[in-house]
């Protein structure tokens, strides 16, 4: 019988061999570049090609039976990441109980036959197949048979922490954007459509954007944020809310993004918003006029932050 894997893998055959990793690889964070530098440039000496792949749904969800993990990079700007960080090969499978019931063996069987894997390049806590046996000792062990090599990367830390998908959740969670975006090596990033709202921000004098993420997006701590919006090729500075606008006696979560001197009508457009700095927490205010006088110290305060932290870097 064949298995979902093999269809999925055989639509990435690659011209040539490759040299592999595989993950998750949620966020592309410093902690993954740090294995794929390595791995590009061990491929680059053998003169295959860098690969890598990724599960379109997270193995905790399948295996735990867990509510949906947040994504930090839901799959096409993870695909988009991976490629941009100089993979030739990005290949996204689903991960089932199927494809965790294989033994690891059967699983780089499926590599080889598919992918043309040469060798492998693991992180030290990897483990794959049935019952997590596919370790990186064990595929050493395995590869001596097979004929390919396992080569472990020591993970990465930022100021001693690893740097780690868990970790930028817990952040997110957090509202420490900044940090997040250490751990990252970029702003944290908000993609999706503008969708219509019920306009209170215009009548306020704050005309926002109303954005519709994926469904499983990792959200950040409810708040105001300093932040860019990209639309098309054009890099605006902004100030987002996330949260209910309990002013208003709110429920429904929103993510709302006012561009400073900014009055196109963008709606069923797909924009990009990065979160550079937190401003304050969200907040129940006595009166709109008492909003309003917070909204322009919060917007005047978001056009310093994004100066210093920005300076010439994204703006023009």
């Amino acid at each position: 019988m064949v298995l979902n894997i093999e269809n999925e893998l055989a639509r990435y055959t690659p011209r040539k061999p490759t040299l592999l990793t595989i993950g998750v690889f949620d966020g592309v964070h410093l902690g993954h570049r740090h294995l794929l530098d390595h791995l590009i440039t061990r491929a680059k000496e053998k003169g295959c090609l860098a690969g890598v792949v990724t599960f379109k749904t997270h193995p905790e969800k399948v295996l735990n039976r867990r509510s949906a993990i947040p994504w930090i990079s839901p799959l096409p700007e993870r695909v988009r990441l991976l490629k941009a960080a100089g993979l030739d090969v990005v290949a996204p499978v689903t991960f089932t109980r199927e494809l965790a019931g294989l033994t690891p063996k059967e699983f780089v069987l499926l590599l080889q036959k598919h992918l043309r894997m040469c060798d492998l390049v693991l992180g030290p806590d990897f483990a794959l197949g049935r019952h997590r046996q596919g370790t990186p000792e064990y595929l050493q062990e395995l590869g001596e048979g097979l004929g390919f090599r396992v080569e472990v990367v020591k993970v990465a830390r930022l100021d001693g922490e690893v740097i780690s998908s868990s970790a930028i959740r817990q952040l997110l969670s957090e509202g420490n954007v900044v940090k997040v975006k250490n751990m990252l090596g970029r702003y944290f990033s908000l993609e999706g459509i503008v969708v219509t709202g019920d306009r209170r921000g215009r009548t306020l004098g704050f005309p926002t954007a109303n954005l519709k993420v994926h469904a499983e997006q990792a959200m950040p701590k409810d708040g105001i944020y300093a932040s860019i919006t990209h639309l098309g090729d054009r890099s605006l500075p902004s100030v987002t809310n996330i949260g209910v606008r309990p002013t208003f006696k709110g429920h429904k979560h929103l993510i709302e993004t006012y561009v400073f001197d900014f009055d196109e009508d963008i709606y069923r457009r797909k924009i990009r918003v990065e979160l550079v700095a937190g401003l304050r927490n969200e907040m129940k205010f006595n009166s709109v006029e008492e909003l309003k006088k917070q909204m322009h110290k919060d917007v005047e305060k978001a056009k310093e932050i994004l100066g210093i932290y920005l300076n010439k870097e994204l703006l023009r």
